[in-house]
C-alpha cells in the first residue's frame, strides 16, 4: 500500500460515473482512466480540487450545476427540416453531423428527433442543461512524467 495522494505532478488512475440530477446515469467508466493532475486533463476545475489530497480508495462526489458544466440548453442550436432535404445517411436517431455557419466554423449535430416528415438536430451537449453529480472512484497515484503534464494522459476522462 501507498501513501501517495492526489496533488500537482501526479497521474491519476480513476472509474466514474456521471448522474443526472433524476438519478440516470448519463456516462459511466468502469475500467481504469487517467489524467495528468495540475496538467493538461479534461477534468471540470472542481472535480479536479474535489481530488486534490485523495487517496487511492477514496470516492468524491461533486455536483455540478449546468453553468460550471456544459451550460444552459441553447435553443439556437435546434434546427428542424423536412425529411427530404437531408441525405439518407443522416436519417436516423443519433447521426452526427457537421454544420458550417457563414463564419467557416464547425459544430457536430445530433439527428434528436424525426416525426410528420421533419428531421430534427441538435448542436447542444447532450449533457447542457443538466445539474450532474459526478462520483470519483481512485484507483491509483503514481508520479507524472514531464511529458505527461504537458499533453495529458492517452485516454479521455470526464469531457
Amino acid at each position: 500500500m501507498t501513501d501517495a495522494v492526489v496533488g500537482n505532478n501526479k497521474m491519476v488512475s480513476i472509474t466514474y460515473s456521471i448522474v443526472s440530477e433524476n438519478g440516470e446515469i448519463l456516462e459511466q467508466s468502469d475500467s481504469p482512466v487517467l489524467y495528468a493532475h495540475g496538467g493538461v486533463n479534461q477534468m471540470f476545475p472542481e472535480v479536479e480540487a474535489a481530488l486534490e489530497g485523495r487517496a487511492v480508495g477514496d470516492t468524491i462526489e461533486v455536483v455540478l450545476p449546468p453553468g460550471k458544466a456544459f451550460g444552459e440548453r441553447d435553443p439556437d442550436l435546434t434546427f428542424t427540416d423536412d425529411l427530404d432535404n437531408v441525405p439518407p445517411e443522416f436519417r436516423h436517431i443519433g447521426a452526427e453531423v457537421q454544420m458550417q455557419n457563414d463564419r467557416g466554423e464547425t459544430r457536430p449535430f445530433i439527428v434528436s428527433g424525426i416525426e410528420h416528415g421533419k428531421l430534427t438536430v441538435d448542436g447542444n451537449h447532450p449533457f447542457a442543461g443538466k445539474t450532474l453529480t459526478y462520483s470519483v472512484i481512485i484507483n491509483g497515484i503514481r508520479d507524472a512524467t514531464e511529458e505527461e503534464m504537458k499533453k495529458g494522459a492517452s485516454s479521455p476522462v470526464l469531457h
